[in-house]
């Protein structure tokens, strides 16, 4: 009777994500202003196109140049509005506040800051090495924190939403990704906390976090093939999930949904389906 009710749950439960990601009007996105970091591939490459199908103006980011041209000309012929590309490195300080700017005058202001971009680290053992994790902690959160306060004063202008996507190994810590999962953890207090705030201080900008399970990207898969046993999903449907909760302006978002929440809560992978919590 007992495994019954949970794969009522289950069942249940993964028909709530369903909806929750079925109910995104992609024509709330159409000539909205959308800065993408990392979206040369992966995630990141997959929203762009997300954007683009809805209309959107896109701002697009990476290190790599060759691999952006070949993201706008796809993102133009699946209907963005307009695409501007903006190579830079978030290892460097400086890069950070020139893209924001640079973003805001090619767009004409911002409604969508969505940082995903990451720094290379090896899924391995800790090993002793600090200056890595001090590299990494400045792309994985540094960086984030310096282009959500570079464009915070723009998207006060126009009510717009700040996207940060994390990991549910920032939630449930896992062996061999410690600075990874550092990052990732301070990603989440950060911008909790300054979600909180801006909610004191009545700021009409919303805070979106994403927290992510092991998604196809190249990448990933690179790192973990043969190491991990755990669900692989698809990107584009990551980047949708994204996509939608940004826009919806939901506080807290899950993908895969099921899967997520119950590994916070219990620890039981489950579903495949992505949704949200605390919306508002």
């Amino acid at each position: 009777m007992g495994s019954r009710k949970a794969l009522g749950f289950v069942a249940l439960a993964a028909i709530l994500g369903y909806l929750y990601m079925d109910s995104f009007d992609p024509e709330s996105l159409a000539d909205a202003r959308v800065l993408v970091t990392g979206a040369s591939t992966g995630i990141g490459e997959q929203m762009a196109y997300h954007y683009a199908r809805a209309g959107a103006q896109l701002a697009l980011t990476a290190r790599s140049e060759d691999a952006l041209l070949k993201v706008k000309i796809k993102c133009l012929e699946l209907g963005a509005k307009k695409v501007s590309l903006l190579r830079a490195d978030m290892g460097e300080p400086d890069a950070r506040i020139q893209v924001v700017e640079q973003a805001v005058s090619e767009l004409g202001g911002l409604d969508y800051l969505v940082l995903n971009h990451i720094g290379a680290t090896p899924f391995q053992m800790w090993d002793g090495d600090v200056s890595h994790v001090r590299w990494l902690m400045e792309v994985n959160f540094i960086s984030y924190v310096d282009l959500a306060n570079a464009a915070l004063p723009y998207l006060v202008q126009s009510h717009g939403s700040i996207v940060v996507l994390s990991s549910l190994t920032g939630k449930t810590p896992i062996p061999f990704a410690a600075p990874y999962i550092a990052s990732k953890s301070a990603l989440e207090g950060f911008f909790v906390s300054l979600r909180q705030e801006l909610t004191m201080r009545e700021t009409p900008v919303s805070i979106t976090l994403c927290v992510l399970g092991l998604v196809d990207t190249q990448s990933a898969m690179k790192k973990t093939t043969g190491k991990v046993s755990l669900p692989i999903y698809p990107a584009q449907d990551a980047a949708y999930a994204v996509v939608s909760a940004g826009a919806r302006r939901v506080k807290e978002m899950y993908y895969p949904w099921l899967s997520g929440h119950l590994n916070i809560c219990t620890q039981i992978p489950s579903s495949t389906h992505p949704g949200d919590v605390q919306s508002g």
